[in-house]
């Protein structure tokens, strides 16, 4: 906090660097850091746009992925080692954590700190996805960050709330559901404020803040795109993740059957090999998206909003009922796994010369990682931590301690709007959910420390 003597500070400081090495604990046990197929392309893709952006020298492909999240980690890995971006993942979410449990707890903050992230990094997939190459931890982040500039801004330094906003507007602009989600959680908290009367201005004055965070994300990643592609764009090469998910569904494959005598969508040419689901779709080696010419990929990322909307007009009552049977099991499905995948290994000898071996080391390439175990462990947790917040309700209710409050509004907005956005509008994956999910047993821990800091002095 401000103006705190020095030797404050620095056991605080030394609290927070211990929590971030407790962290990293599933990538020292797998003896490597965690990998994705995806993780590849990240690593892969910053070397091509820094290159375009400092010495000029285009390229006619960068990737399908975020290119600033790909260019953020560029200088922590730089093509050498990704340890580096596991301690950058876990510098973040430690920092970030820290000034959320201290906007909370007034007393001894660095000691339950310390149990806090011991129990989240044993007990969630928290410490998971801060080991892993991916921007999937920075999801978390951003909506703690949220938190933090909307509900818990006077508790923040001048030099932290600086900070928070770049950790919010990296995370923004790591992914595209990060980025819808945001814009979504604005306009929520937004709508809120107009029946919540306690500093009502101030909060508004707060979400506009972020909805510029919001903005300038997303303006930086069109003026990336247009410097790159030479066009703007938001996406730049974003597979049509939407078009194939109406597809594999069933509605937009009838409704291709049926209207492409009369409509000249590039997906007419597919008739005869429209697949069931979307990772044929997507991946396959000849499925439709990874065999398209340069010209057919621009036109079906151009027609997948007009297909879909025509697929939506023709069967409404069917894409809805899909689209609520995944959300359902989406937010259910929050369980972490990454398996050996000799793809990646064998992207290593292009990208990570001398990391090829350290990786086939790993637990995860011998596929000897507990999934199983941690995955039962995780669930009970969620189960325990979803009693706990419905018992503290009553007590919420009666309070109304604002910060709690929105912390919990952020919160549980954000489990169940990112199940409805991957689930419903993509597909059903754990790793969706489970980048999240440790959330709720987050909120469960404060709410329990809240009661505890303020049953003491009563007691007394």
């Amino acid at each position: 906090m401000p103006n705190e003597p020095p030797r404050v500070l620095l056991w605080h400081a030394a609290a927070v660097l211990a929590g971030t090495l407790l962290m990293t604990w599933p990538a020292l046990f797998n003896r490597y850091p965690l990998l994705y197929p995806d993780s590849m392309t990240y690593v892969a893709d910053g070397r091509l746009v820094a290159r375009a952006l400092f010495l000029h020298d285009l390229s006619g492909y960068y990737g399908m992925r975020s290119l600033i999240y790909s260019l953020g980690i560029l200088p922590w890995h730089w093509n050498v080692t990704l340890w580096p971006v596991v301690a950058l993942h876990a510098l973040l979410t430690g920092f970030v954590l820290w000034l959320v449990l201290r906007s909370i707890l007034a007393r001894q903050p660095a000691w339950w700190f310390l149990v806090l992230v011991a129990l989240l990094s044993l007990l969630t997939s928290l410490s998971w996805f801060v080991s892993l190459i991916m921007p999937d931890i920075l999801g978390a982040v951003l909506y703690l960050c949220i938190y933090l500039l909307v509900f818990a801004r006077e508790t923040l330094s001048r030099l932290e709330r600086l900070g928070v906003a770049l950790i919010a507007w990296w995370a923004i602009a790591s992914h595209a559901t990060h980025l819808i989600l945001a814009a979504a959680l604005c306009v929520l908290l937004a709508s809120l404020f107009i029946f919540w009367r306690k500093s009502a201005l101030l909060r508004w004055k707060a979400v506009g803040q972020v909805a510029m965070i919001v903005l300038l994300a997303a303006a930086s990643q069109v003026a990336l795109n247009t410097y790159l592609y030479g066009k703007p764009s938001l996406n730049g090469n974003r597979p049509p993740f939407l078009a194939a998910r109406v597809i594999a569904d069933g509605p937009g494959r009838w409704y291709l059957q049926q209207h492409c005598g009369e409509v000249k969508f590039a997906l007419c040419d597919h008739l005869h090999n429209l697949p069931d689901n979307t990772d044929d779709f997507l991946w396959g080696e000849n499925g439709i998206w990874q065999s398209a010419s340069k010209e057919t990929a621009q036109r079906l990322r151009h027609e997948e909003i007009p297909f879909v909307l025509a697929t939506l007009r023709a069967y409404p009552r069917q894409l809805l009922s899909n689209s609520a049977a995944r959300f359902w099991e989406q937010l259910t499905t929050f369980c972490f796994e990454v398996d050996a995948n000799a793809w990646m290994l064998k992207e290593f000898d292009t990208m990570l010369l001398g990391e090829r071996s350290r990786a086939l080391q790993s637990r995860q390439a011998q596929n000897a990682l507990p999934f199983d175990f941690f995955e039962s462990v995780q669930i009970w947790t969620v189960i325990a931590s979803l009693a706990v917040i419905v018992l503290f309700l009553p007590r919420l209710w009666r309070r109304q301690p604002p910060r709690l409050v929105g912390l919990g509004v952020v919160i549980v907005f954000a489990v169940v709007a990112n199940a409805f956005l991957t689930g419903a509008l993509s597909m059903v994956e754990d790793r969706y959910q489970g980048r999240v999910i440790w959330l709720l047993p987050l909120l469960a821990c404060l709410l329990l420390l809240d009661w505890g800091q303020h049953r003491e002095p009563a007691e007394r």
